[in-house]
């Protein structure tokens, strides 16, 4: 219809009216498109420079970070000789610093069994059964010759004495019918225990060789419960203990390394140390008895200056990037250009709360360096910061440990009896003092058993089968625990209990263990858990025989541990363990306090944690650009208003559309107005031509 309108209009006038209406709908909406198109481009400027903004504070926040990290400044560095007797691998932050010497004496080494021969590694053994292997020190016969003289006794040690090592879990590999050697191999292995079994063909035949944890402490014992000890069937083949060893070859004893450090003999387990000297870590590759290697382990200030320095770098291009946005500056032309967020409120708030947390004293440091200033850097009139060398280098030279408390996060506590470490809601704790009272100890399960009769008077003594039992250790249940070894002492049958209870497949398989001890005649079992959820029970009904389990001072018990309770801040805390935690939206929420087991007794212990300047930045640049934050508010009310200009056009359209539709029909209707003029003038026309006196002569 519109298009038939169009095409009418001018026909009667011989005005070009379509050209006039789109003219007039043009004039009409100019201003509020022009209004529009402004408004889109200082929207769309906004989301850009919040955009640099949000890149500026990211980068800001990376070169910070580094402060914020404690080890920083505790780098370490090391001058180590050129050496092939020790290789050295890390200084960790932290390390003890000094000059040492090390002479490495011996060397270490794993102890290593080799089995009997067989045809094919492949092929069942028909034998079933368990396999106990055992780590501890082995205590060896130096005059055995094995009845033959040809032998020096030196060379051909018989395994005499085992003393296990309780803090190794002892396994149990289950031999089943139609196991073959490499299927032992594979069983050993998957026990991840340091224990390396490898089927190796040697002269046509397969040996099943055993290499044990390095040091002297990780040999390996292996009994079974096979009956027909000495057979060349049957599982006690691979059996390697005080009494049966006929069929398995020692080819090398296990050896802890020996260093002397700065004239002090220390022994290893293992040739990469790392506890000889706090933090640095080493590989002791060969024993050169006699000579000395010296070098030093000094502390290594100048990372954490760099660091300093490269935060008042980037701290003043972010200022710098930050001032084009919310204020003026000079283009290439030298004219005065007006930022993008220079009305923007909330731009100018985030940016002048980050300047003032930089200059502001640091919250919960109360005396020593508290702000940027007692460092020497100072704020100049621009707003940029500057260092000023004399008291920089001062600072670093004499107080080094005040400029680590002023930039990275520190906790303290009155007492060894309270640890105060850093949450996963850290960033929401407030930094200062925080008193801790605690009124109930953690403690954890433990049973004293009754006094053991076990008779030691003809030692050493055998266990077995008849003393077996169950223990329930934070409620799972064992196997049957079967002390498998010969005994001299209660104390060796402790080392053993601890072993092989840590070693049962059930207690394994849930990661958990306990300690064994023994005090007074009595056997103890305590949970390496605290709290509610560690428990030990014993039960008389999972006793192979109770006079046997009497014997070990065994009997019905059970024990529950206590989780911690107190107050932090005045108020409740909620106790897990031997940790109390504050209660949500306190000011220490995000904190861990881990309690120990005398606190009590030490009665109000108070604790501060401070963030440091570099964390409280971290955490508010955080707050800025998370998507709860400032910055993502404003963009997202940004981008509302664009989704707003973008409707408004749509109603322009429709308003013109309207516009363009109402003219067109005034302009028809004008066009009608005229055609009918114009007809009634034709009329006229003829009339007057008609008329006396007025009609054209022929």
């Amino acid at each position: 219809m519109s298009d038939s309108i169009i095409r009418s209009l001018g026909a009667g006038s011989g005005i070009d009216t379509t050209s006039l209406v789109s003219n007039l709908v043009e004039i009409e909406r100019a201003p509020i498109e022009n209004r529009l198109d402004s408004k889109q481009e200082q929207l769309e400027a906004q989301i850009s420079a919040y955009g640099t903004l949000s890149s500026s504070l990211s980068e800001f926040q990376s070169a910070m970070s580094v402060l914020a990290d404690n080890d920083t400044f505790n780098a370490r560095s090391v001058a180590f000789p050129d050496s092939d007797v020790i290789t050295p691998n890390s200084v960790e932050p932290g390390a003890q610093t000094g000059t040492y010497q090390i002479e490495v004496v011996e060397v270490a080494q794993a102890q290593s069994l080799a089995t009997g021969a067989y045809a094919d590694k492949d092929a069942s053994l028909n034998e079933t059964g368990t396999l106990t292997i055992s780590f501890g020190t082995w205590t060896y016969d130096e005059d055995a010759t094995n009845g033959d003289p040809g032998l020096d006794a030196d060379t051909d040690d018989d395994p005499y004495s085992f003393a296990v090592n309780a803090d190794r879990a002892a396994l149990n590999i289950e031999v089943e019918a139609d196991d073959s050697l490499q299927d032992i191999a594979d069983k050993i292995n998957a026990e991840d225990a340091e224990v390396q079994a490898s089927v190796l063909l040697v002269d046509g035949q397969y040996q099943l060789l055993l290499t044990a944890p390095s040091g002297e402490n990780n040999a390996i014992r292996i009994s079974s419960d096979d009956a027909t000890k000495g057979d060349t069937t049957g599982l006690s083949v691979f059996e390697f203990n005080e009494t049966e060893h006929s069929q398995v070859t020692e080819t090398q004893q296990g050896q802890d390394a020996e260093l002397k450090v700065n004239g002090l003999t220390v022994y290893r387990e293992s040739n990469e140390i790392d506890d000889v000297i706090q933090g640095f870590n080493f590989s002791v590759n060969k024993a050169e008895p006699g000579t000395n290697l010296t070098f030093s382990v000094s502390a290594d200030t100048d990372i954490a200056e760099q660091a300093v320095r490269d935060f008042v770098t980037a701290y003043n291009l972010f200022f710098e990037t930050s001032q084009n946005l919310i204020g003026y500056s000079t283009d290439e032309n030298n004219q005065t250009v007006k930022g993008d967020l220079a009305t923007d409120g909330t731009a100018k708030a985030l940016i002048n709360q980050l300047r003032s947390t930089v200059t502001a004293e640091v919250a919960g440091i109360d005396s020593g360096y508290t702000a940027l200033t007692n460092l020497g850097i100072r704020t100049e009139l621009d707003g940029t910061l500057s260092i000023d060398e004399d008291d920089f280098g001062t600072a670093f030279n004499d107080n080094f440990d005040l400029v680590e408390q002023l930039f990275a996060s520190t906790t303290q506590s009155s007492s060894s009896q309270v640890t105060v470490t850093e949450g996963s809601y850290a960033s929401n704790t407030v930094a200062g003092d925080y008193e801790v009272i605690v009124t109930t100890d953690p403690e954890k399960a433990t049973i004293t058993g009754n006094a053991e009769t076990l008779d030691f008077s003809t030692p050493p003594i055998s266990l077995g089968a008849d003393y077996a039992f169950k223990i329930t250790v934070d409620g799972v249940k064992s196997e049957d625990i079967v002390l498998t070894g010969t005994y001299s002492s209660a104390e060796e049958v402790r080392a053993d209990l601890q072993a092989i209870i840590n070693g049962d497949t059930n207690l394994k398989g849930a990661n958990l263990a306990l300690d064994v001890g023994y005090t007074g005649g009595q056997f103890t079992f305590t949970s390496r858990e605290y709290g509610s959820s560690s428990e030990i029970t014993f039960d008389s009904a999972d006793f192979a025989d109770p006079a046997k389990a009497a014997e070990l001072g065994l009997a019905d018990f059970s024990d529950t541990g206590v989780n911690a309770a107190g107050t932090i801040g005045g108020e409740a805390a909620f106790g897990s363990g031997n940790v109390l935690l504050p209660p949500i939206d306190s000011d220490a929420y995000g904190l861990n306090f881990t309690i120990g087991e005398n606190a009590v007794a030490a009665g109000a212990i108070t604790t501060t944690y401070t963030r440091g300047l570099a964390g409280e930045l971290d955490v508010l640049i955080d707050s800025f650009l998370s998507n709860t934050g400032s910055i993502q508010n404003r963009e997202d009310n940004i981008n509302d208003a664009l989704e707003g200009v973008a409707e408004d056009r749509v109603e322009l359209d429709r308003k013109m559309e309207k516009l363009e539709t109402r003219l067109y029909s005034q302009f028809l209707a004008m066009e009608r107005i005229v055609n009918s003029f114009q007809s009634t003038g034709n009329q006229l026309d003829g009339i007057l031509d008609r008329l006396p006196f007025t009609a054209s002569n022929g």
